[in-house]
């Protein structure tokens, strides 16, 4: 009796399950193995430190283990005395090996290679490794989270959301907001009006999601709202899905006035009214604009009802035309580092 050959659907779903059994243990693998290389990495670091500190020896000893350890493992990479540098750093860095084993092998080598050379305080250090933990960041998201401040900005907006919205929202809604927002990806005139600033941020929309954080999914830009005949429009519409709420962006190109808190009150009502879904949570407002007094924002909040937060944002400022000339083009500065470099050859 010959064998029956299995049908294309059937067949299709047990390749399809056996592919995803190998990528589920490849990923699991992959994991072990760096857990298992910074734990190395951590415990080379600590003993150099120990033997240093101990025998009174000097740097030279990392050129000396650089050198051996490369002859006796020439098929293992990372054993230079740059990366021997740094594992000495990270040991010095995480002394505690309950976290080093529970949070920071969690991460690549390459992702605490940055925290090392981009944050001094252990505790923000710390901070990091839990957001790239949680969110999963690429190295270079890393950086640029770090390079950004995203330490001191994350959390810190002015809101109303303790007295408006229920525990545990009120706490998760306050970590979701960040003052100030760093649009620098945008290069606008001092005087950019707001539908200036909400044309850039749509036209970078991969980076200004990015700047906003995870969960943000983008509805629509001056999104219509039919309110008793009359026509009104939302600047920028996102719904948060770890909030489980939508999120209305108002942008402000001057500073913070008490009656935009009055105009996103209305919104906010608004889009409850006609947009939530009985499920959702309360709709969250977020008023960006270029500078504000706290005070005032603390004042135009308290008598509000919606939950919302008021942040400021920067961007690159845009050199005006009339000046534009009297400053060197790139190739005019390329041409005269050109000319320094031969003279330092002669």
């Amino acid at each position: 009796m010959e064998d029956q050959a299995p049908s294309t659907e059937h067949y299709s779903a047990l390749l399809a399950s056996i592919k995803e059994r190998i990528q589920t243990a490849q990923v699991r693998a992959a994991v072990a193995v760096n857990r298992e290389l910074v734990l190395l990495y951590w415990g080379i670091g600590t003993e150099i430190t120990r033997r240093q500190r101990a025998e009174g020896w000097g740097t030279k000893v990392i050129e000396n283990l650089g050198r051996d350890l490369k002859s006796s493992f020439p098929e293992m990479r990372g054993l230079s005395p740059r990366n021997l540098k740094y594992m000495r750093a990270f040991a010095d860095a995480w002394p505690d090996e309950p976290i080093v084993q529970q949070l920071v092998a969690q991460l690549p080598w390459g992702h605490n290679v940055r925290l090392l050379d981009k944050v001094n305080s252990a505790e923000e250090r710390l901070w990091y490794v839990r957001g790239a933990i949680e969110h999963g960041w690429s190295r270079n998201i890393l950086a640029m989270q770090v390079e950004s401040d995203l330490y001191r900005r994350q959390g810190k907006a002015l809101t109303n959301f303790q007295r408006t919205l229920p525990a545990p929202q009120s706490d998760l809604a306050q970590q979701l907001l960040k003052d100030p927002y760093n649009f620098d990806f945008l290069t606008l005139a001092e005087d950019a009006h707001e539908r200036d600033v909400e044309t850039g941020l749509v036209e970078h929309i991969q980076k200004f999601l990015v700047e906003l954080g995870i969960g943000f999914a983008f509805v629509g830009r001056q999104y219509p709202l039919d309110i008793g005949g009359n026509d009104y429009r939302l600047d920028l519409l996102f719904y948060h899905l770890k909030l489980r709420c939508f999120v209305v962006i108002d942008l402000k190109g001057g500073e913070f006035k008490p009656e935009y808190a009055g105009k996103m009150n209305f919104y906010l009502a608004a889009v409850d009214d006609t947009l939530k879904h009985p499920t959702d949570q309360p709709s969250i407002g977020l008023i960006l604009c270029k500078s504000k007094t706290e005070v005032v924002v603390e004042y135009a909040l308290r008598g509000t009802t919606t939950p919302m937060g008021i942040s400021e944002f920067t961007h690159l400022v845009k050199l005006p035309d009339e000046f534009k000339g009297t400053l060197p083009s790139i190739e005019e500065i390329e041409a005269e580092l050109g000319r320094s470099n031969e003279k330092q050859d002669e």
